[in-house]
C-alpha cells in the first residue's frame, strides 16, 4: 500500500488552489474545474470541489470544519515563505521549535492549519577533548 495524498474540500477549487501555488511555487494540474493536484516530489495536496463528495458520500465531508489535521509542508527556507504569504493569517510566526525545526504557521484560506517547516540541522561535531 502507498499513501498517496492528502484532499481538501474546498467551495473554491482555484482559490486553494492558487494558495498552495503560491505558498509551494509548484503549479497545480487540473483534471477538471472540480479537482487539481498540487504534487511535491514526496507528496500531493489533492483539492477538490465540494460537488465531488456526493461522488463519494453525500455530505462526508464541508470545507473550513478541520481543527485537527495539520498540512505540512518541509521547506529550505521558512522566513523566504512567509515573506511569499503576507497578509495570510499568520497562527504563529517563524519560530525555532524545542526540537530544533523552524516552523511557521498559517491558516489557508479555508482556515485549514498549515506548517511550513525546516528540519533542525545536526549540530555541529564537538572537537575532540585533549587526552581522550
Amino acid at each position: 500500500m502507498d499513501f498517496a495524498s492528502i484532499r481538501v474540500i474546498t467551495a473554491d477549487v482555484a482559490r486553494l488552489a492558487g494558495f498552495y501555488e503560491r505558498a509551494t511555487g509548484v503549479r497545480a494540474t487540473w483534471a477538471s474545474e472540480d479537482f487539481a493536484e498540487v504534487t511535491t516530489p514526496s507528496a500531493t495536496l489533492a483539492i477538490g470541489s465540494t460537488r465531488t463528495v456526493a461522488l463519494f458520500a453525500a455530505g462526508s465531508a464541508e470545507p473550513g470544519a478541520n481543527r485537527s489535521v495539520i498540512i505540512e509542508f518541509e521547506v529550505d527556507d521558512v522566513e523566504g515563505v512567509h515573506a511569499k504569504l503576507a497578509g495570510v493569517e499568520v497562527v504563529q510566526e517563524p519560530t525555532t521549535m524545542p526540537w530544533g525545526n523552524r516552523s511557521l504557521l498559517v491558516r489557508d484560506p479555508d482556515g485549514n492549519l498549515v506548517n511550513f517547516f525546516r528540519r533542525a540541522r545536526p549540530a555541529a561535531p564537538s572537537p575532540a577533548r585533549p587526552g581522550l
